[in-house]
């Protein structure tokens, strides 16, 4: 079983950048594919960037060409640099395993408690 703790959250203002980092324990995760959700309030959480082990990325089209997914899998750590941020992409974020089941990338295994992200207007 792999275990993930998301960080790097914060406040920020529009325009800012932020950084957050997912660290997995108890199992290599390099052979497996990793996604960063969001969930804002009153909405459901939505798949926003996905890695697959041979780290080739894929974006939902809101943060295309202002986030940027990486893996170091020596570190077994995922990133997600984000820039330019807005204020509609606040919500808390989460990593976790991904998986293609045919028509998309569906989470594997077990939520974290994600990290907070904020942007002010």
């Amino acid at each position: 079983q792999v275990q993930l703790v998301e960080s790097g959250g914060g406040l920020v203002q529009a325009g800012g950048s932020l950084r957050l980092s997912c660290a997995a324990s108890g199992r290599t995760f390099s052979s497996y594919g990793m996604g960063w959700f969001r969930q804002a309030p009153g909405k459901e959480r939505e798949l926003v960037a996905q890695i697959t082990s041979r780290s080739i990325t894929t974006y939902v089209d809101s943060v295309k060409g202002r986030f940027t997914c990486s893996r170091d899998n020596a570190a077994n750590t995922v990133y997600l640099q984000m820039n330019n941020l807005k204020p509609e992409d606040t919500a808390v974020y989460y990593c976790i395993l991904v998986a293609w089941v045919g028509s998309g990338w569906a989470p594997v295994g077990s939520w974290g408690q994600g990290t907070q992200v904020t942007v002010s207007s």
